[in-house]
């Protein structure tokens, strides 16, 4: 029996880094084992903010990868300022009263001129190659994932003109997620955004999400079904790490300027005021980008010596990291805005086997995952005396060599179960 073929349309792919990569990454590594045959298309020279060159032995040897030029407006940005550009497309947006003039406009133009983004001038050239060659290869059933969400118009368009099967993948949400608002968006502008994502929602054949927050928020705008398959796990090609001495708190990924929680960084400076061996034993390891916002919030709650700030790493690199760590923190911004962002390391976090500290928005998706697999505990940004008594107690275990976990049903987050999912959808 000949395998099924699907198209995916992504843009992110080894050697681009981050955890956005990996979730099309890993189903085309499983997906042949369910007899369906991924075919995948992206950019030939995209603007990647983060490039992991360790990702791209993770590419499947027989797999097809289809790539075409595209024009990203980056380098225009860059007559502006360099530096203020290459951080916007790393996803860093200062606060409001922070923003310095280029950053407004730098923003304004993002937000008002390429709308859904910034590669919306790959749209109509990837639609007119993607058609041919699907005509060509009869393939019946193409896959858009986004962000960026001009992929989805990608999809609409071949929706539209080949009345293909469509499946419409949403890593995070469109119009909610929490730096559109920072778009300086004009009426115009954010009525078009509404538009474009009723569109799409109500156009694709079937929608992936990757949080039950979204797939509620997505029911009230249409009425195709919606599935949830969550980022998940692999197995890692790691040896066996040894603990850090140190009793170490450890964020793996960029910490943005409004992923700041004061409220640990207050719990931290009061122990160490008051607990002069605590003090002796406590590092802050900070694996990724972290924000000057934040740098400049520890500093004020006197932790700077504290910090190791190692920048970003390797995947795998990030994976030894997590498992030495004697705690894991994931921290979201506090708003109604994120409770559906569930990280893809959140999953990598539970099978380190290491205590998670998540602090984030009231009823936020990852509460539920944490609680159910017994991996940490969840704090929201006021929770001060229990975030305070949880590391002590933590700490307690730490000085007694007991601090650890037993998570329980990890399983069905597993790449291959998940690509499972998929492969019943297609």
């Amino acid at each position: 029996m000949s395998n099924k073929k699907v198209l995916i349309i992504a843009y992110y792919w080894p050697p681009a880094g981050g955890p956005g990569v990996q979730r099309w990454l890993k189903f085309a590594k499983y997906l042949p084992e369910f007899n369906i045959e991924p075919i995948v298309y992206v950019p030939e020279n995209p603007n990647y903010p983060i490039i992991d060159e360790s990702l791209v032995a993770e590419v499947p040897k027989d797999i097809t990868v289809l790539k075409q030029p595209i024009k990203e407006p980056y380098t225009i940005a860059k007559f502006f300022s360099k530096n203020k550009s290459k951080i916007i497309s790393k996803g860093i947006i200062n606060d409001d009263k922070s923003q310095s003039f280029i950053e407004k406009l730098l923003l304004f133009i993002r937000g008002n001129f390429f709308i859904p983004d910034a590669r919306k001038k790959w749209i109509k050239p990837s639609f007119l190659f993607i058609k041919n060659y699907l005509l060509k290869e009869k393939i019946e059933t193409i896959i858009t994932t986004g962000p960026p969400h001009s992929l989805h118009l990608i999809g609409l368009k071949l929706k539209q003109e080949l009345n293909i099967n469509w499946i419409s993948d949403f890593r995070d949400p469109w119009t909610t997620i929490g730096y559109h608002k920072q778009l300086n968006l004009l009426k115009s502008s954010a009525k078009k955004h509404k538009y474009l994502e009723h569109k799409v929602l109500n156009t694709a054949d079937k929608i992936i999400v990757t949080s039950f927050t979204t797939k509620k928020e997505f029911q009230s705008i249409t009425k195709k079904p919606i599935k949830v398959i969550t980022n998940g796990y692999d197995d890692e090609k790691i040896d066996s790490v040894n603990l850090d001495s140190k009793f170490t708190i450890a964020h793996i990924g960029s910490l943005l300027s409004k992923r700041n929680p004061e409220i640990l960084w207050k719990v931290l400076s009061d122990l160490v005021d008051k607990n002069n061996v605590f003090a002796k034993d406590l590092q802050l390891n900070f694996v990724g980008l972290l924000s000057d916002s934040v740098s400049d919030s520890l500093s004020k709650f006197n932790l700077s010596k504290f910090i190791n700030n190692i920048g970003y790493v390797s995947h795998n690199e990030s994976i030894i990291y997590q498992r030495k760590s004697q705690i894991l923190l994931l921290i979201e911004i506090d708003s109604e805005d994120t409770k559906s962002i569930v990280p893809g390391k959140l999953f990598e976090y539970m099978v380190a086997n290491r205590p998670i500290i998540a602090i984030g928005p009231k009823k936020w998706d990852v509460e539920k995952i944490i609680s159910q697999t017994n991996t940490g505990k969840y704090f929201s940004y006021n929770d001060y005396d229990s975030l305070k008594k949880t590391i002590l107690e933590y700490y307690s275990a730490f000085k007694n060599q007991q601090l650890s976990i037993q998570p329980i049903g990890l399983q069905k987050y597993h790449r291959k179960a998940l690509t499972k999912e998929l492969a019943r959808l297609l």
